[in-house]
Protein backbone atom coordinates (compact mmCIF):
# COMPACT_ATOMS: atom_id res chain seq x y z
CA UNK A 1 0.00 0.00 0.00
CA UNK A 2 2.96 2.59 0.39
CA UNK A 3 3.77 2.24 -3.58
CA UNK A 4 0.29 3.68 -4.07
CA UNK A 5 -0.92 5.76 -0.69
CA UNK A 6 1.77 8.53 -2.40
CA UNK A 7 -0.34 8.58 -5.68
CA UNK A 8 -3.59 8.56 -3.92
CA UNK A 9 -5.56 11.86 -2.70
CA UNK A 10 -5.79 12.05 1.11
CA UNK A 11 -8.29 10.00 2.85
CA UNK A 12 -8.79 9.89 6.38
CA UNK A 13 -8.93 5.84 5.54
CA UNK A 14 -7.22 5.25 2.02
CA UNK A 15 -7.80 1.56 2.71
CA UNK A 16 -11.57 1.41 3.05
CA UNK A 17 -11.85 3.54 -0.14
CA UNK A 18 -8.99 1.39 -2.09
CA UNK A 19 -10.84 -2.15 -0.99
CA UNK A 20 -14.36 -1.11 -2.33
CA UNK A 21 -12.74 -0.30 -5.37
CA UNK A 22 -11.11 -3.68 -5.32
CA UNK A 23 -14.63 -5.16 -4.42
CA UNK A 24 -16.22 -3.60 -7.46
CA UNK A 25 -13.78 -4.98 -10.09
CA UNK A 26 -13.83 -8.98 -7.71
CA UNK A 27 -17.81 -8.08 -8.26
CA UNK A 28 -17.56 -7.01 -12.35
CA UNK A 29 -15.09 -10.28 -12.82
CA UNK A 30 -17.60 -12.78 -10.64
CA UNK A 31 -20.81 -11.00 -12.74
CA UNK A 32 -19.24 -11.31 -15.94
CA UNK A 33 -17.49 -15.03 -16.08
CA UNK A 34 -20.66 -16.65 -14.10
CA UNK A 35 -23.87 -17.66 -15.57
CA UNK A 36 -25.88 -14.76 -17.51
CA UNK A 37 -28.72 -13.57 -15.72
CA UNK A 38 -32.09 -15.12 -17.11
CA UNK A 39 -33.67 -11.82 -18.67
CA UNK A 40 -36.69 -11.06 -20.56
CA UNK A 41 -35.59 -10.71 -24.31
CA UNK A 42 -33.30 -6.82 -24.41
CA UNK A 43 -32.97 -4.90 -27.84
CA UNK A 44 -30.17 -6.04 -30.09
CA UNK A 45 -26.33 -4.81 -28.66
CA UNK A 46 -27.88 -2.96 -25.48
CA UNK A 47 -25.41 -4.51 -23.39
CA UNK A 48 -22.98 -2.52 -24.50
CA UNK A 49 -24.31 0.33 -22.38
CA UNK A 50 -24.04 -1.92 -19.42
CA UNK A 51 -20.25 -2.89 -20.50
CA UNK A 52 -19.76 1.03 -20.71
CA UNK A 53 -21.42 2.24 -17.59
CA UNK A 54 -19.66 -0.39 -15.63
CA UNK A 55 -16.45 0.82 -16.48
CA UNK A 56 -17.16 4.41 -16.50
CA UNK A 57 -17.89 3.27 -12.88
CA UNK A 58 -14.44 1.86 -11.93
CA UNK A 59 -12.81 4.56 -13.38
CA UNK A 60 -14.50 6.76 -12.03
CA UNK A 61 -13.77 5.43 -9.06
CA UNK A 62 -10.36 5.77 -9.65
CA UNK A 63 -10.23 9.65 -10.62
CA UNK A 64 -11.51 9.69 -7.03
CA UNK A 65 -9.03 7.29 -5.60
CA UNK A 66 -5.55 9.07 -7.41
CA UNK A 67 -4.50 12.42 -7.25
CA UNK A 68 -0.80 11.84 -9.94
CA UNK A 69 -2.01 11.41 -13.84
CA UNK A 70 0.60 8.69 -13.90
CA UNK A 71 -1.75 6.47 -11.14
CA UNK A 72 -4.62 7.48 -13.28
CA UNK A 73 -3.06 6.37 -16.83
CA UNK A 74 -1.74 3.11 -14.91
CA UNK A 75 -5.16 2.05 -13.35
CA UNK A 76 -7.05 3.15 -16.84
CA UNK A 77 -4.21 0.68 -18.83
CA UNK A 78 -4.94 -1.72 -16.13
CA UNK A 79 -8.97 -1.30 -16.30
CA UNK A 80 -8.65 -1.93 -20.15
CA UNK A 81 -6.41 -4.90 -19.61
CA UNK A 82 -9.41 -6.08 -17.21
CA UNK A 83 -12.03 -5.38 -19.80
CA UNK A 84 -10.26 -7.32 -22.53
CA UNK A 85 -9.01 -9.98 -20.05
CA UNK A 86 -12.36 -10.86 -19.05
CA UNK A 87 -13.50 -11.36 -22.56
CA UNK A 88 -11.16 -13.51 -23.47
CA UNK A 89 -11.95 -15.63 -20.41
CA UNK A 90 -15.35 -16.09 -21.27
CA UNK A 91 -14.71 -17.10 -24.87
CA UNK A 92 -12.03 -19.47 -23.47
CA UNK A 93 -13.28 -20.92 -19.84
CA UNK A 94 -17.44 -20.09 -19.92
CA UNK A 95 -19.63 -22.52 -21.51
CA UNK A 96 -22.60 -19.98 -21.90
CA UNK A 97 -20.43 -17.09 -22.16
CA UNK A 98 -18.97 -15.69 -25.83
CA UNK A 99 -15.77 -13.41 -26.15
CA UNK A 100 -17.25 -10.02 -27.69
CA UNK A 101 -14.85 -7.74 -29.28
CA UNK A 102 -17.31 -4.62 -28.96
CA UNK A 103 -17.75 -5.68 -25.45
CA UNK A 104 -13.75 -4.62 -24.71
CA UNK A 105 -14.07 -1.28 -27.05
CA UNK A 106 -17.49 -0.58 -24.54
CA UNK A 107 -15.36 -0.90 -21.75
CA UNK A 108 -12.96 0.34 -23.01
CA UNK A 109 -15.08 3.66 -24.19
CA UNK A 110 -16.08 3.74 -20.77
CA UNK A 111 -12.58 3.89 -18.84
CA UNK A 112 -11.69 6.81 -21.12
CA UNK A 113 -15.15 8.69 -20.32
CA UNK A 114 -14.36 7.86 -16.73
CA UNK A 115 -11.15 9.23 -16.98
CA UNK A 116 -12.38 12.47 -18.44
CA UNK A 117 -13.53 13.72 -15.05
CA UNK A 118 -10.34 13.81 -13.79
CA UNK A 119 -10.20 17.74 -14.48
CA UNK A 120 -13.14 18.56 -13.54
CA UNK A 121 -14.18 19.45 -10.29
CA UNK A 122 -16.13 16.33 -9.75
CA UNK A 123 -12.94 14.71 -9.25
CA UNK A 124 -13.14 15.68 -5.36
CA UNK A 125 -16.71 13.87 -4.63
CA UNK A 126 -15.03 11.36 -2.61
CA UNK A 127 -12.37 13.36 -0.92
CA UNK A 128 -15.05 15.52 0.37
CA UNK A 129 -17.29 12.69 1.31
CA UNK A 130 -14.24 11.39 3.38
CA UNK A 131 -13.60 15.12 5.09
CA UNK A 132 -17.27 14.95 6.00
CA UNK A 133 -17.56 11.39 7.56
CA UNK A 134 -14.37 10.91 8.76
CA UNK A 135 -13.42 15.00 9.72
CA UNK A 136 -10.69 16.77 8.17
CA UNK A 137 -7.15 14.92 9.36
CA UNK A 138 -5.78 12.34 6.91
CA UNK A 139 -4.18 8.89 7.46
CA UNK A 140 -1.56 10.36 7.15
CA UNK A 141 -1.40 13.16 10.03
Amino acid sequence: MAAVSGALRAFRHPRLWVGVWGVLMVAVVVVCLGPPPEIPELPRNSDKAEHFLTYFGLAFWAVQLFATRRALLWAGFGLVLLGVGIEFAQGAFTVDRSADPFDALANTLGVVAGLSFARTPAREWLSRFDRRVFGGRTADS
